[in-house]
């Protein structure tokens, strides 16, 4: 995270030194021209270090410092004073001031203190991002597995780990993106620096330049102070932008030219601010179909797709779910306080033959709430859902009778027969996945593994009217 200083120096050479002191060092200093500011300015500039002279506080000063000290960013506090008085000095860090300084103190040691104040800062913000509930740290090692697809992408992955270049995931939903942004991130170069996610289509379009470039206090209505965007947050650390499909193209052509000058104006602010961020961006969508609709600019796709990686949905790698299944099995022991050991064959047989249209989030949710459900050490057939007991929806003959073989295939082309055949096909398998949910098309797409939009499509394309697959 870029540090951030706020300063109020009312000795113009004081203000002097210390400004270009800190102009060669990695932080972000807040201050008037002449090193003065108002209060209301300072206290709502989120800033993580704050230097002041004595005389810039308001009075009374222990309802000014009780302020600062009141912040979300539970800031450091410096103050330089002229009190010769040892009494008047034990009253002013009463007061809640974190670091006293005599104004008359040489620049070599006001410099070591600030440095020493800026060091501190950043200890603290490397410790309050440990997870102390208890939570897992992503690694690469997580993805071990046993298909050879998996193992593939794995081999390629760990090239470029170490890598500062903008990476791209692709893959289904639900198939581990953000995990494994997180696991990269953490066996990288910037493991010491932030991890901060953001998913695009989660966040209303009038805030999102606000969200990752944060804001200046009165920017606009109800900015009643100033605010981190996620650039800065993820200074020397990585972003990671979730569903960057979605962005709004107005915000993307803001975002290219960050990435390509590593520079960003918070709203409302004239002043640059520089950042060091790897940027790893997922998508479960096809972004050069994007760019051929109008929804996405190629630019973009370029800059952020020079390393791109596509994981593989979890139907594609079943010789892992097994490994999967007990492991989420072991986590939603621990989360639930039960001690349940197995899977019934039955049970392993069915999460194997399931088409997981969720991924490994379905799989996740799947196994906790057999877990919940489950009354005896082992979990049965009867603790998956109902779904998991039927047949599966692709296991059905398909020969010369069921797809309905036409005389006349020998006057026409491959290609022409390949599509009449495919067409055939998908409509009977459409008719047959909505017979079996009655006509509800959410659970339908489900169980097909498509977008309930695209669904809708196919129906109209085929004629297929819900109501008369319901009973």
């Amino acid at each position: 995270m870029l540090i951030r200083i706020a300063c109020a120096i009312n000795n113009k050479k004081q203000f002097a030194l210390i400004k270009e002191y800190l102009s060669d060092l990695d932080v972000q200093l807040i201050t008037g021209h002449d090193g003065k500011m108002p209060w209301p300015e300072l206290s709502g500039s989120c800033a993580d270090i704050f230097i002041f002279s004595l005389a810039a506080i308001p009075k009374p000063i222990e309802q000014s410092i009780g302020l600062i000290n009141e912040l979300p960013e539970k800031p450091i506090t410096i103050v330089l004073h002229e009190q010769d008085s040892s009494e008047e000095q034990a009253k002013l860090l009463s007061t809640g001031i974190d670091v006293l300084l005599h104004s008359v103190v040489s620049p070599e040691s006001l410099c070591e203190a600030i440095e020493s104040t800026i060091e501190s800062r950043r200890q603290f913000n490397y410790a309050s991002r440990f997870d102390n509930r208890g939570r897992f740290q992503p690694r690469l090692n997580d993805f071990i597995s046993n298909s050879k697809a998996m193992q593939v992408f794995l081999d390629e992955t760990q090239q470029f780990v170490k890598s500062d270049t903008s990476m791209l995931l692709l893959g289904e939903t639900g198939v581990g993106k953000e995990h494994l942004s997180k696991a990269i991130h953490k066996e990288s170069n910037r493991s010491n620096g932030s991890f901060i996610a953001l998913n695009m289509a989660a966040i209303p379009d009038q805030l999102l330049e606000s969200e990752l470039f944060g804001h200046e206090r009165g920017a606009f209505t109800g900015a009643v102070r100033s605010r981190r965007g996620a650039f800065e947050m993820a200074h020397q650390g990585t972003l990671f932008l979730d569903e960057i499909g979605d962005m709004p193209l107005q915000m993307q052509s803001k975002l290219l030219r960050v990435l390509q000058d590593l520079e960003f104006k918070p709203v409302g602010s004239e002043e640059s601010v520089w950042v060091d961020v790897r940027i790893i961006a997922a998508t479960n969508k096809n972004l050069e179909e994007e760019i051929e609709k109008g929804n996405f600019r190629r630019d973009l796709y370029y800059r952020l797709s020079v390393i791109s990686l596509t994981l593989p949905p979890l139907r594609k790698r079943k010789e892992d779910i097994p490994s999967l299944a007990n492991h989420f099995l072991n986590i939603s022991n621990k989360k639930v306080g039960k001690n349940i050991s197995r899977f019934s064959k039955e049970a392993l047989n069915a999460l194997c033959a399931y088409q997981w249209p969720g991924n490994i989030r379905e799989l996740m949710n799947v196994i906790e709430r057999a877990v919940l459900l489950c009354s005896s050490g082992m979990i049965s057939l009867a603790d998956l859902p109902q779904s998991f007991m039927e047949e599966s929806p692709l296991d059905f003959p398909i020969n010369e009778k069921s797809i309905g073989l036409p005389s006349d295939w020998e006057n026409k082309s491959l290609s022409e027969i390949k599509k009449e055949v495919f067409d055939r096909i998908e409509k009977k398998y459409f008719e047959m996945v909505l017979t079996r949910t009655k006509g509800r098309v959410g659970k339908a797409a489900q169980i097909a593994g498509v977008h309930p939009r695209g669904l809708y499509g196919k129906m109209k394309k085929y004629g297929l009217d819900k109501s008369r697959f319901k009973p």
